[in-house]
């Protein structure tokens, strides 16, 4: 399946920013929307491709940083570039750590919002194939049996086959058959590659040997 265009949304309530800004956009060779306000962002939509979010700080009803919370509880991939009039240092700084790519004050050059879209399309591409990466691992693991799963988190420690045996109560015949079961059903033929997928999982170790 073709991986959607990227997109970028301008929320902004100044009818005149965001005119010249989708006519920006457009010039640059991306496809662009906007719209007024962040409740009209959350009512679209969701863009499955990679997206770049202009976002004003401060808007009528909910503002900028209200709808970057509001999306990181729904899960979204959407990369944001703040832009605003009235910025402040502690606004800019918990923008920053709360993930955006950029925090741009008005009136700003349009090369460097351009390259602050770049990077976060970029940014967008790495979260989606990551994301990617983890429902297909989690499909994969979603095939283990109970006991396959027991097997699965002792190998990744790096317990031999004898060890787990030992602490499954199982002969170690079983365990070396529930082992292949294992890397066959996860797809990977070695044991650095499963501990590469466990990671993406976050897969918890056993807490007690």
């Amino acid at each position: 399946m073709t991986a959607p265009a990227a997109l970028i949304a301008v929320v902004d309530d100044d009818q005149s920013v965001r005119r010249g800004l989708r006519r920006l956009f457009k010039s640059a060779g991306y496809a662009a929307e906007t719209f007024s306000s962040a409740e009209d962002y959350l009512a679209r939509e969701i863009f499955e491709g990679p997206i770049c979010l202009i976002l004003d700080v401060r808007m009528p009803g909910l503002k900028g940083p209200g709808l970057q919370e509001a999306l990181e509880k729904r899960g979204a991939c959407e990369q944001i570039v703040f832009i605003t009039g009235h910025g402040d240092v502690p606004t800019a700084t918990r923008a920053m750590k709360n993930g955006a790519v950029d925090f741009l004050m008005k009136p700003f050059d349009d090369a460097e919002l351009i390259e602050a879209v770049k990077r976060a399309l970029k940014r967008g591409e790495e979260f989606r194939r990551k994301r990617g990466e983890k429902r297909e691992a989690r499909g994969r693991i979603n095939k283990l049996t109970p006991r396959e799963f027991e097997v699965f988190r002792f190998v990744i420690m790096g317990l031999l086959n004898k060890q787990i045996a030992v602490e499954l109560g199982i002969s170690e015949i079983r365990v070396k058959a529930h082992r292949g079961q294992v890397m066959r059903k996860m797809q990977v033929d070695s044991l650095a590659d499963l501990v590469r997928v466990a990671a993406t999982l976050n897969v918890p170790l056993v807490a007690h040997i």
